[in-house]
């Protein structure tokens, strides 16, 4: 007893060692201080609920599939069982099965008799029709739809993950924008400030910059506030529920523009590809079941009884065909829901593929777009610059008012503003393609 005990000691610290290296594991993947969109990817992918319950759902497919293949294999049966009896027949039987009879029994009344009876049976299908093996087909090819999901699931995610870290950048150097337009109209109103004091600017004017200062404060806080919103989905998209997120511009990882524009590699297709599998093994299992049944069976059996003292054994085996001559025509209904099955994803197919093809073109219309407006949104910013510069000097020296300095401020930080949205729009749009054309967003994810 004192071994036992020792030897469940050694092995439960063993589990608590393993759970305790197997928890090591999952905190040893650190967070990285710094983001960059491929290390997003890769552990959003790992860590996103959505990947979880898709991977979970393989799983469950593969359980199924292995439940389908033990038609391979013959079914055996063990049992046992005790009992006394008084009843003629029953009685009668067990002095047979016991190699107990001699001619002076009653068969009125042959007495009370007792038997414990061990059996084992084994059966085997041999054939059905096909049914068993289309019945695995269509399993297997069940798996193969729930990996289709998962890659669906994997390759959304890194989209999503990789606009969102651009929505990022393009929040934090709006941020930016937003204090440099401060800086700037507190400046600008320290300028007013001098001249109002000196009697070179009118109160309006002094006013109206008070005003586009208040509301460039104001911006900024809208321009913080939207950053940490996009803080927070990212964190979400990575499946975590809290912590800093800090994303280095330099490490961002550019992306490749696809090199084939196609949509044939989308996990739609592929999707459909593993339904079509499903409806015509299903097909083939509706068709069989026109066709008979054949079952192998055998059987070996003990008997043994101590009021007769006696015990005897027997076996059986043989081969058995059922065919079913009519039901209803419920075969043949399945058999024509099966077909029309098979129709409807062929038209889906057709479907899919329209929707898909128009899909790869927008994208790549929305990335020739979002190149264009890169360059353009490039010049404006030059040119917005600029010309907020010599207004700058000009207020100082009291050429300009207060109202045109303040609309060249705005137009500069518009100019900004789009150029923003422009850099960002352009990284989106090139994840965008890759998404549309059935492409990880990286090597490797």
């Amino acid at each position: 007893m004192q071994k036992l005990t020792q030897i469940l000691i050694f092995l439960l610290a063993a589990v608590v060692f393993q759970f305790g290296t197997g928890c090591a594991d999952t905190l040893a993947a650190e967070i990285p201080t710094s983001w960059t969109a491929q290390q997003a990817v890769t552990f959003a992918i790992a860590n996103n609920p959505d990947s979880t319950i898709a991977r979970n759902t393989i799983e469950e497919a593969q359980a199924a599939a292995n439940m389908t293949r033990a038609t391979d294999y013959p079914l055996v049966n063990v049992g046992a069982e005790y009992g006394q009896t008084n009843n003629p027949m029953y009685s009668f039987g067990n002095i047979l099965n016991q190699g107990a009879f001699d001619d002076t029994i009653d068969f009125n009344d042959p007495g009370r008799t007792d038997n414990l009876q061990l059996k084992a049976e084994a059966s085997y299908r041999i054939y059905n029709g096909g049914r068993d093996r289309a019945e695995q087909e269509a399993a297997e090819a069940g798996i193969g739809l729930t990996r289709t999901d998962l890659v669906a699931v994997h390759r959304q995610l890194g989209f999503e993950v990789v606009k969102n870290f651009q929505a990022i950048l393009q929040a934090e150097e709006m941020v930016m924008v937003r204090e440099e337009e401060l800086a700037a109209i507190g400046a600008a109103l320290d300028v007013g400030l001098a001249r109002y004091e000196a009697g070179d600017l009118l109160r309006q004017d002094l006013l109206n910059l008070e005003l586009q200062h208040s509301r460039a404060s104001e911006h900024l806080i809208q321009s913080k506030h939207t950053l940490e919103l996009t803080r927070r989905s990212f964190l979400n998209l990575l499946g975590l529920r809290e912590g800093q997120v800090t994303i280095n511009p330099q490490q961002s990882s550019d992306q490749e523009i696809p090199e084939k524009i196609d949509y044939r590699n989308r996990h739609e297709l592929q999707r459909i590809a593993a339904l079509e599998q499903i409806a015509v093994a299903e097909l083939q299992k509706a068709e069989g079941g026109k066709l008979p049944t054949v079952d192998g069976f055998a059987g070996y059996q003990v008997d043994n009884g101590w009021v007769e003292n006696e015990t005897g054994d027997s076996w059986m085996a043989g081969v058995r065909m059922n065919y079913t001559l009519f039901d209803g025509n419920r075969t043949t209904a399945s058999i024509s829901g099966a077909r029309l099955k098979l129709r409807k994803i062929e038209g889906l197919r057709i479907k899919t593929e329209l929707a898909l093809n128009l899909e790869v073109q927008q994208a790549l219309l929305d990335y020739e777009q979002a190149k264009e407006r890169l360059s353009v949104t490039g010049k404006m910013v030059g040119v917005a610059e600029e010309v907020a510069r010599l207004s700058r000097a000009r207020f100082k020296e009291g050429v300009i008012l207060a109202s045109d300095l303040i609309d060249f401020e705005m137009r500069l930080t518009d100019a900004r503003a789009r150029q923003l949205a422009a850099k960002a729009g352009y990284k989106v749009a090139i994840a965008n393609l890759r998404r549309a054309t059935g492409l990880d967003q990286f090597a490797g994810n």
